[in-house]
């Protein structure tokens, strides 16, 4: 075809449209859902709400959830943390990240409009001070959220509310866990306190509701691995920072989905497990870790995994004056829940 005949064609086809007319059906689809005539929603106007989905606030125990698929739960609570503060902030430095989706263009979804997603707004806690209060409603608005068979995708916060929400999920059986992260967060009692986020998960297998063998943990590094010997002593497969690269990410994922098996598995995304390079914006930073390209490509490779719920924590923004941080956290969570629509999809089929 000459130039000029392929000029002509194009002409014929695009000089006359706006940008809402949209020729491919998938994209046509997509496009539907985002353009009045050939207007779209300003990203950076309205009320801030986890990837400009509905806004639904709910009490505690959550009383209006029936027609909801997903609902997606801010945890702004960092009373667990053992180095910087303030990840009380990422839930809200998540919020307002814009221009996140509509498409996810590997997966080829568009979530929000595949399914009934809702920003509940936070975990309504009656004591900013008490740490086992704050985990006694987290446990009790995820147990709701639940009952009303709706999966959560929490924002935190920090890891420590990981542990009342897998009560609350794994109650009726353990469940499996996919775990990304710089450190193992299996360790014991510090100071009084089993609470904190640097343990959450051993707690989780010792009350019975995460299945050791059927949990992975990635990016594992830094100075605390002497802390972590339940990890391996209960039946985690860890792979460190180092193992990952040598691996390469397909490998990793291959690893992850042979390990969490056909049941139902949680994940779970500390945004210190991103090299701080990429995400300086957290309380415990730990050098060399992984590339936000690489926990994409991990991600999307769990595709079709039974996803039960997910949690992004550990974000605290004012350690990070580039946003660089919640940008990364805001696509994992559209990433994970992209994963649990395909999980729920499959479910229904």
């Amino acid at each position: 075809m000459s130039d000029s005949l392929k000029t002509d064609l194009l002409r014929a086809k695009y000089a006359g449209g706006s940008g809402s007319e949209i020729h491919d059906p998938t994209f046509a689809r997509v496009a539907a859902g985002q353009f009045t005539g050939d207007k779209r929603v300003w990203p950076f106007a309205g009320v801030a709400t986890f990837m400009s989905a509905p806004y639904r606030p709910q009490p505690l125990g959550g009383t209006d959830l029936a027609d909801l698929d997903f609902a997606l739960v801010g945890v702004p609570m960092d009373l667990g943390v053992t180095n910087r503060a303030g990840a009380r902030l990422g839930p809200r430095a998540v919020r307002a990240i814009e221009r996140i989706g509509p498409w996810e263009h590997v997966l080829r979804q568009a979530p929000l409009q595949q399914a009934r997603v809702a920003d509940i707004g936070d975990v309504p806690f009656r004591s900013r001070f008490d740490l086992a209060s704050c985990h006694a409603d987290i446990e009790a608005h995820l147990t709701a959220i639940a009952a009303a068979g709706v999966v959560p995708l929490c924002v935190g916060g920090d890891h420590s509310i990981s542990y009342p929400i897998l009560r609350a999920l794994g109650r009726d059986r353990p469940v499996g866990m996919i775990h990304i992260d710089a450190h193992c967060d299996t360790s014991g009692i510090y100071e009084g306190s089993k609470f904190h986020h640097g343990g959450p998960f051993r707690q989780a297998v010792l009350d019975g509701v995460l299945d050791p063998e059927r949990t992975i943990q990635i990016g594992i590094r830094g100075g605390a691995d002497y802390l972590w010997e339940f990890s391996t002593d209960s039946g985690m497969t860890v792979l460190h920072a180092e193992r990952v690269a040598a691996m390469g990410i397909a490998a990793v994922a291959a690893q992850a989905r042979q390990v969490a098996g056909a049941g139902p598995v949680y994940l779970s995304f500390d945004i210190d497990s991103v090299d701080p390079g990429f995400a300086p914006g957290t309380g415990t930073p730990e050098v060399g870790g992984l590339m936000p390209r690489e926990v994409l490509a991990l991600l999307r490779a769990l595709s079709g995994l039974d996803v039960i719920g997910a949690d992004v924590v550990e974000v605290a923004p004012q350690y990070d004056a580039t946003t660089n941080t919640a940008q990364i956290a805001a696509q994992v969570l559209f990433t994970q829940l992209c994963l649990a629509v395909t999980a729920r999809e499959k479910r229904s089929t």
